[in-house]
C-alpha cells in the first residue's frame, strides 16, 4: 500500500474520532474544532524493507476503525519504530500522528502531545510542509485543552502561513477556526469573530460543509458570549441543516445544545430542556464524553433555575465525572461553579463558597477571564449574604476590572454594547453593595462611590463615540476601505428604499422578506467593516477610553448653582436616587424596579391618549403616584432649580415635565406639572455632558441662523405631484407605512405653517428653507446644512426598536413627476453627517426613542445627531399631534429667537403656555418634547 493510501486510512479514521474542544460556560456553549487534518503529500515508492512496517501500520488503522483503540497503540508504535529505523521520516511521522489521535480520543492529552511533538521534526525533515502545518494544529488543540492558550496561538500562527503558501484553503480555514476558539476563550471576542468570519468563505470555497457548519456554530457561541442571543440563534440555525445534510451526529448534538442556550437566555426552560435532551441522546450515541458533560452541565443549570436543586446536583455530579475523565479543566471549573450556585440558592452558603473556591483557580489556570469574573461575582454574592460586605466589595471590584478590560477589546460598538448589557447585573450588585455600606458608614463616601458606579454602568458606548466623533478616525485609513464603506451605505440605502415601497404597496411579502434578509446581511458586513476601521485607525488607537466622571468632577464640570442632578438606578430588590448639587450629595432608597416601572408604563400609556375626562383624572392620579415614588423623598431639595434628570429603564420613556409637583394633586385638586416650577433637561448620563462639553469647547459657531426642512411629499396621492408626467407602473402607490403601524404616511399640513412662522423670525439671508419636494434626503445630507446654528426637521420619524440602525427620518419619497425618490435618512447616515449645530429640533414622532439596552439607555436618533456634532437636541417621546406641535414649536422659537431664552428655558415656557390653554391642557399635546444635551448658552 502506498503512503498516500495509508494516509487516507488514517484520515478516514479521524472522521470516527472527531476532536471536540468545548470550553464550557456557566451557560455552557459548545465551541468546536473540525476533525484533525492529515496531510496528503505523496511519498517515495515503498521498498521491501518497510513491508513489515506497512503491515503494522495498516493493522493499527484497522483496529482504530473498529474502536479497538488500546490494541491499536502497540501496532502503531511498532510501525513508527520500523519506519524510523528505515529512515522513512514521513511515514514514521504519520504513525506518530495516529498515536496522537488515539491518545487524544482516549482523553490522554499529555501522551497525545508527546506523539505530535515527536512527529513535528520528522515532517520537517521529510519536507512535508502540510504535514508540519497539520501537526502544529493538533499541538495547538492539545495546548488549548491543557489550558496553555498562548502556546496554542503560537502553533496556529506558525501553521497558518504554511497553508496559505500552499494555497490550501481548507487548511487555512481550519487554522483560523481553531485560532478563534482560543481567542474566544481568552476573551478576545472581536479577534475571535474576525477569524471565524475569515474562515467562512474559505470553507465555502472548498465546499466543506462540515467546516462551514463548525465556524457558523462557533460564531453563534461568540454572539452568545457577547449577549447578542438573536444573532447566536441565527448562526446556529444556519449550522444545523449543514450538519444534518452530512449526517454529522456530533455536530447536530452540539448545535442543539447551543440552541438550548438561546431558550435558556429567554427563560423558556422547557424548550431549553427539550433541546438539551435531544443533544444528550446524540452525544451518547457517538460516545462523546466532553459533549455529554457540556449538555449535562446545561441541563443542571435549567434544574437549578427551576429550584429543582437535588436534581441539579445529581446532573452536575454526572457531568463532573465526565470532565475529570476527559482531563477537561475548563469544563470541570464550569460544573464546580454551577454546583456552588445551587448551594447558594438552596441556602448552604458554606458549601457554595467551597465550590466557588475550587472553580476559581481552575478558571485562572485555563485563562478563562470572563468566567473568572463570573465566579468572583458569585463569591461576592455569597459573602454579602454572610454579612461580609468588605470582602464582597473586593471580589466584585476584581470582577468588574476584568469585565472592563474584556469590553475594551471589542472594537465593534454593537457587540461591545451587547456584551456590556449582558454584565449589568454585576454593576447593579456593586451599586447595591456600596449603598448598603453607606447605610452602615454614612461618612465614608460610599454613596459617592455608588454614584460613580452608576455612571460606569450607563451610556459607556455613547461616551466613546462622542470622544471618537472629534477625532476623525477615518483619517489615514486605506481609501479602499472607505470606498467599501460608502458602497455598503449606498447598497443599504437602495434596499431600504425598495423595502419601503414594497411595504407601502402592501403586497409581495415574500420579496419583502428576501430584501429584509439582504439588508441584514449588508448590515452585518457594515458593522464588521466599521470595527475593522476602528482597529486599524491611527487616531482611534491613540484615543484613551473616556472614563465616567467622579462625584467631584460632576460637581465641577457639569453642575452650576442653579442646577440639581437627579440620577436614578433601578434594581431588582431596591432602586436608588442620588441628588447632587455643586456642594453636596444625598442618596435615597426607592422601591424595586418592577414596582416603579409598572406605574411608569401606565403613566406613559395614559399620556399618549388625548384627554377624555375619565382618562384625565386617572392620568393625574398616576402622575401623583409616580411623583410620590420618584420625587416626594427629595422634594425639599428641589426648590425652583433646573433639574438634570438621568433616568433608567422605563423611566426613559416618560416626560418628567408631566409628573405632579410634590405636594400638589391632593384632595382631588389638579396637580401642577413639574415643568411649572422647574426647567428640565434629560441626559443618558452626567458623564455624557462632560464629554460633550469637552468636544464643544472652542468650536467656532456656525455663521447662519436657521435651516428648516418641512412638509415633505410622501406619495402620489399628494396634490403637489404632477401626475401628468408620471409614468410609473403602479398609479395607486401609497406612501409607505412604518413597520409598527402598517399605515401609510400622511401629509403633515401644519408643518408648513409651523416652518413659515419660524422662518419669519430670522432674516432670509440667515435662513434656508426646504419645503415639499425640496425637503429631501439630499438636502438633509448636504454639507451646507452644517453652516446653520439651528436645524429644524418637521416630518415623520420612523422607530425600529428591534433594529435601531433602521430608524430614521422620512423626507420626500417622490419627485415632482411622481417618480420614487430615496427619502429615508437612516440612523447610520445621520452618524456620518457633519452637523455641528447648536440645536437640532426633530419635530417628528417618537424621535427621542430607540432600542432600550441595559447600560446604554435609548439608542436612537438622539445619539446619531450628537455624534454628528449637535450640542443639544429637542426630540419627542410619542406620536405627537400635528396642530399642537406646530403651535408649540412657533412659541418655542419666538421665546428663543426674540426673547433670547436658552433652548431649555424657551421649551419650558412654551410648554407651560400650552398647559394653561384649555384646548391643549392635556400632557399629550405638550409634554412629549424633551431637551437632551447642553442647557447652557
Amino acid at each position: 500500500m502506498k503512503f498516500n493510501d495509508r494516509r487516507r486510512l488514517l484520515f478516514n479514521a479521524t472522521l470516527l474520532l472527531s476532536v471536540i474542544l468545548s470550553p464550557p460556560l456557566a451557560r455552557a456553549a459548545e465551541t468546536e474544532t473540525v476533525f484533525p487534518r492529515i496531510s496528503q503529500t505523496l511519498w517515495l515508492a515503498q521498498t521491501p524493507e518497510v513491508s513489515e512496517a506497512d503491515r503494522a501500520f495498516e493493522r493499527g488503522i484497522e483496529q482504530l476503525q473498529q474502536g479497538e483503540l488500546r490494541d491499536a497503540i502497540p501496532s502503531l508504535e511498532t510501525a513508527f519504530k520500523l519506519y524510523n529505523a528505515a529512515g522513512n521520516a514521513g511515514q514514521a511521522a504519520l504513525s506518530l500522528s495516529g498515536l496522537g489521535l488515539i491518545y487524544n480520543s482516549l482523553g490522554e492529552l499529555q501522551p497525545a502531545l508527546k506523539a505530535y511533538e515527536q512527529a513535528l521534526p520528522l515532517y520537517r525533515s521529510a519536507g512535508d510542509r502540510i504535514g508540519v502545518a497539520d501537526t502544529l494544529n493538533q499541538m495547538g488543540l492539545l495546548y488549548n485543552a491543557l489550558g496553555n492558550r498562548q502556546q496554542a496561538l503560537v502553533a496556529y500562527e506558525e501553521a497558518l502561513p504554511l497553508y496559505q503558501d500552499a494555497e490550501d484553503r481548507g487548511g487555512e480555514a481550519y487554522t483560523l477556526n481553531n485560532m478563534g476558539v482560543v481567542y474566544s476563550a481568552l476573551g478576545e471576542y472581536q479577534r475571535a469573530l474576525d477569524v471565524y468570519k475569515q474562515a467562512l468563505p474559505l470553507w465555502r470555497e472548498v465546499e466543506d460543509r462540515q467546516g462551514e457548519a463548525t465556524s457558523l456554530n462557533n460564531i453563534g457561541v461568540l454572539y452568545d458570549s457577547l449577549g447578542d442571543f438573536n444573532q447566536a440563534l441565527e448562526s446556529y440555525n444556519q449550522a444545523l441543516p449543514l450538519y444534518q445534510a452530512i449526517e454529522d451526529i456530533a455536530g447536530v448534538a452540539r448545535t442543539l445544545n447551543n440552541i438550548g442556550l438561546f431558550y435558556d437566555a429567554l427563560g423558556d426552560y422547557q424548550k431549553a430542556l427539550e433541546s438539551y435532551q435531544q443533544a444528550l441522546a446524540l452525544w451518547r450515541e457517538v460516545g462523546d464524553a466532553r459533549g455529554e458533560a457540556s449538555t449535562l452541565n446545561n441541563i443542571g443549570y435549567v434544574y437549578a433555575n427551576s429550584a429543582e436543586f437535588q436534581q441539579a446536583l445529581t446532573t452536575y455530579n454526572q457531568a463532573l465525572a465526565l470532565w475529570q475523565q476527559a482531563s477537561d479543566i475548563g469544563g470541570e471549573a464550569s460544573t464546580l461553579n454551577n454546583m456552588g450556585y445551587v448551594y447558594a440558592n438552596s441556602g448552604d452558603l458554606v458549601k457554595a463558597i467551597a465550590y466557588y473556591n475550587q472553580a476559581l483557580p481552575l478558571r485562572r489556570a485555563v485563562g478563562d477571564r470572563a468566567k473568572e469574573a463570573l465566579t468572583l461575582f458569585r463569591i461576592a454574592q455569597v459573602q454579602r449574604q454572610q454579612g461580609e460586605f468588605e470582602p464582597a466589595l473586593a471580589q466584585i471590584e476584581s470582577a468588574l476590572t476584568i469585565i472592563e478590560d474584556l469590553r475594551t477589546k471589542v472594537s465593534s460598538q454593537e457587540l461591545r454594547t451587547s456584551f456590556f448589557a449582558s454584565k449589568q447585573d454585576y454593576y447593579e450588585f456593586y451599586i447595591d453593595l456600596l449603598m448598603q455600606l453607606h447605610q452602615q458608614n454614612p461618612d465614608l463616601g460610599y454613596d459617592a462611590k455608588a454614584l460613580q458606579a452608576s455612571e460606569r454602568a450607563r451610556a459607556r458606548s455613547l461616551l466613546e463615540i462622542l470622544t471618537e466623533a472629534n477625532a476623525d478616525i477615518r483619517s489615514g485609513i486605506d481609501p479602499q476601505l472607505l470606498a467599501q464603506q460608502q458602497q455598503l451605505q449606498q447598497q443599504l440605502g437602495a434596499l431600504e428604499e425598495t423595502r419601503i415601497q414594497l411595504l407601502s404597496s402592501q403586497q409581495n411579502s415574500e420579496q419583502a422578506a428576501q430584501i429584509n434578509q439582504k439588508i441584514q446581511q449588508l448590515e452585518t458586513q457594515y458593522a464588521t467593516l466599521q470595527a475593522n476601521i476602528r482597529q486599524i485607525s491611527p487616531r482611534y488607537a491613540a484615543l484613551t477610553q473616556p472614563q465616567p466622571l467622579t462625584l467631584a468632577e460632576i460637581q465641577q464640570q457639569v453642575l452650576d448653582s442653579e442646577t440639581v442632578l437627579l440620577e436614578y438606578s433601578l434594581g431588582q430588590e431596591r432602586s436608588y436616587l442620588w441628588v447632587v448639587t455643586p456642594t453636596e450629595i444625598s442618596s435615597y432608597e426607592l422601591p424595586p424596579r418592577a414596582e416603579i416601572e409598572q406605574v411608569a408604563l401606565e403613566f406613559r400609556n395614559l399620556l399618549t391618549i388625548p384627554s377624555l375626562r375619565i382618562r384625565r383624572y386617572r392620568t393625574q392620579q398616576v402622575a401623583k403616584t409616580l411623583s410620590d415614588l420618584l420625587l416626594a423623598p427629595v422634594a425639599h431639595k428641589l426648590g425652583d432649580k433646573r433639574l438634570l434628570v438621568v433616568s433608567d429603564g422605563a423611566l426613559q420613556y416618560i416626560p418628567f415635565a408631566a409628573l405632579a409637583t410634590p405636594g400638589t394633586g391632593d384632595n382631588d385638586e389638579d396637580a401642577i406639572p413639574l415643568i411649572v416650577n422647574h426647567e428640565l433637561v434629560s441626559l443618558p448620563s452626567a458623564s455624557t455632558l462632560g464629554v460633550l462639553r469637552r468636544e464643544l469647547a472652542g468650536r467656532t459657531p456656525a455663521t447662519k441662523a436657521l435651516a428648516v426642512l418641512a412638509d415633505p411629499v410622501f406619495g402620489l396621492n399628494d396634490e403637489r405631484v404632477n401626475l401628468s408626467t408620471h409614468h410609473a407602473r403602479d398609479k395607486n402607490l401609497e406612501p409607505f407605512p412604518t413597520e409598527q403601524s402598517q399605515q401609510a404616511w400622511k401629509r403633515l399640513p401644519f408643518t408648513r405653517q409651523e416652518a413659515e412662522k419660524i422662518l419669519a423670525l430670522v432674516p432670509k439671508s440667515q435662513s434656508r428653507r426646504a419645503f415639499g419636494f425640496a425637503a429631501s434626503r439630499d438636502a438633509a445630507t448636504s454639507p451646507q446644512l452644517g453652516e446653520y446654528r439651528i436645524v429644524h426637521f418637521a416630518t415623520h420619524g420612523i422607530l425600529d426598536s428591534q433594529h435601531p440602525e433602521r430608524s430614521g427620518l422620512i423626507l420626500s419619497l417622490v419627485d415632482e413627476g411622481g417618480q420614487p425618490a430615496d427619502g429615508f435618512l437612516r440612523l447610520p447616515e445621520i452618524f456620518n453627517l457633519n452637523l455641528p449645530a447648536e440645536l437640532i429640533v426633530l419635530s417628528a414622532c417618537e424621535t427621542g426613542l430607540g432600542q432600550e439596552i441595559r447600560g446604554e439607555g435609548l439608542v436612537g436618533l438622539t445619539r446619531g445627531f450628537m455624534y454628528a456634532g449637535a450640542a443639544r437636541i429637542v426630540v419627542s417621546l410619542w406620536s405627537v399631534d400635528d396642530e399642537a406641535t406646530a403651535s408649540l414649536m412657533v412659541d418655542f422659537y419666538q421665546r428663543m429667537l426674540q426673547s433670547g431664552l436658552t433652548p431649555a428655558a424657551a421649551l419650558r415656557q412654551a410648554q407651560i403656555a400650552m398647559w394653561e390653554q384649555q384646548q391643549w391642557n392635556a400632557p399629550y399635546y405638550w409634554a412629549g418634547f424633551t431637551l437632551q444635551g447642553e442647557w447652557q448658552p
